[in-house]
């Protein structure tokens, strides 16, 4: 494609070369560069893609994209000087890979909690009506039927582009992303026509990212200040910052709620680990999912269907049927003890006590809860004490252990989870450095009908230490210590 139109809409300062030329890729990491290459030089949280420039013009590269202008300029180099390297990436890509997302239904699920949920209900929702659909998801992605690996939340813009351009030679018609904070922050969606947006909820997460709240609820709302009028906004009216999310957004604006008014109105008749009895705009529904929190969800997935021109009748009809996304309480009960281990990812203080107040909901009489938790390494630490407190505080039994702990110690991480805990709170928990032991000690802990809460790690099937991923899944250990137990 030729150099032109790949530049189509970019934000350009100076050109030095002619845009004439053809160009074979378009990269942001400089180890991917091949001959005939155009690379953007990104300004990353790690590293500095300036730095790599002498490095990609050796390994090929025929143009290269940058904010700062390089010292020494080489002939035969076609040098493009733009406004925001980031941005300038997401549009380069666009147009390299066809402006896929022109070619797709698109929705863009975000929030703290609940986006992998929404938009894997969603995915499922819309290939049981028949649609050839795609997921871009924390857990996987999804092309039609084909499972294809996720790495980060919401993909860098080229990977996010390619993978769009796949959807659609594939012959998919709707795409449901997760459009997390770090993406929009980034401009890895920048420039993406989207279909419609949802909001979930906010809560305090990624502050080591984000420095502050108010930022962090600036960034989120970004998202819906650059819908187009002809998408739609849906947002949760129970949540105090739901209204604020689309105060300035073009999109036509629609909410659900529990609690009040709204569009898309809910109530719960039954919460039972046989699932959901519900009624949605007044028509009564057994869903498969559990808990309150899934309740939100659920009215936010039918939300979107019903302003993706779907029937109601047929919407809430294929809904009842759906299962929830993997590592979203996930629970398995022991044979012959009956005891039921609950798996979920949640890692904010927030989705911790979500759960635990859904677990209490459950429970039909004296069975203990028990709770295995910890916090990830070179993440938000303000976080680590108010998770141990709600763990103690909603629990019978808490015990402290490992998470990711990635470049940190993490009987440190422990230590700083334990900082402040109440006199009453440290009759209640145990530290368990090792995971493995920790959830081997919560279920030699638990009687018969307990309740085990395995928090903070879902789907994951590795934990990071020291950059390394090790294989550990928390419900392949459930279920290797159930085996023992019930022999």
């Amino acid at each position: 494609m030729l150099l032109s139109d790949i530049l189509y809409k970019v934000n350009i300062r100076s050109i030095a070369g002619s845009t004439a030329v053809e160009v074979r890729d378009v990269q942001i990491d400089s180890r991917k560069v091949k001959k005939g290459a155009a690379f953007v030089a990104v300004k990353g949280a790690a590293a500095d893609g300036h730095q790599f420039i002498d490095k990609v013009i050796e390994s090929g590269a025929l143009v290269v994209v940058f904010e700062e202008m390089p010292a020494l300029q080489k002939e035969d180099i076609v040098y493009v000087q733009v406004e925001n390297s980031a941005a300038a990436a997401s549009c380069m890509a666009m147009n390299f890979y066809g402006r896929p997302a022109e070619k797709l239904k698109l929705v863009g699920v975000t929030g703290t909690n609940g986006k992998t949920t929404i938009a894997t209900l969603l995915y499922k929702l819309f290939t049981r009506l028949g649609y050839t659909c795609g997921l871009i998801s924390t857990v996987e992605n999804m092309i039609g039927d084909q499972v294809v690996p996720s790495t980060h939340t919401t993909p860098d813009s080229i990977s996010l582009n390619q993978l769009l351009s796949q959807m659609v030679d594939a012959g998919c018609s709707h795409v449901f992303m997760e459009t997390s904070s770090h993406a929009i922050h980034q401009h890895r969606v920048t420039g993406l026509q989207y279909s419609g947006g949802i909001f979930s909820n906010i809560t305090h997460d990624h502050l080591d990212y984000h420095k502050t709240f108010d930022e962090y609820i600036r960034v989120k709302k970004a998202f819906f200040d650059s819908l187009p009028s002809s998408a739609f906004a849906i947002s949760n009216a129970d949540d105090k910052r739901g209204t604020v999310m689309l105060q300035n957004t073009n999109a036509k604006k629609y909410y659900y709620s529990l609690k009040t008014v709204a569009d898309f109105k809910g109530k719960i008749l039954d919460n039972s680990l046989s699932g959901l009895l519900m009624t949605v705009n007044e028509v009564e529904v057994h869903f498969r999912l559990i808990g309150e929190f899934n309740a939100y969800n659920l009215l936010a997935v039918y939300g979107a269907a019903i302003c993706l021109g779907e029937d109601k009748q047929e919407v809430l009809t294929a809904m009842s049927m759906l299962t929830g996304a993997e590592g979203r309480f996930d629970y398995i009960v022991s044979p012959n003890e009956k005891i039921i281990a609950i798996v979920d990812y949640a890692h904010t203080p927030d989705a911790l006590l979500n759960v635990l107040a859904t677990i209490k909901k459950l429970k039909r009489g004296f069975e203990q809860v028990i709770t295995v938790v910890g916090c990830g390494g070179d993440r938000d630490r303000t976080k680590r004490p108010v998770m141990a407190e709600a763990a103690c505080e909603h629990s019978d039994k808490a015990i402290f252990t490992s998470d990711n702990p990635r470049t940190e110690d993490p009987a440190q991480i422990i230590k700083d989870m334990e900082e402040g805990l109440a006199a009453a709170y440290k009759r209640k928990y145990i530290s368990i450095v090792d995971r493995k032991e920790a959830i081997k000690t919560a279920i030699s802990l638990a009687k018969s009908e307990d309740i085990i809460l395995i928090a903070g790690k879902g789907h994951e099937k590795y934990q990071e230490i020291n950059g390394v991923r090790n294989h550990f899944d928390d419900k392949e250990v459930v279920k290797e210590f159930f085996e023992l137990l019930d022999k």
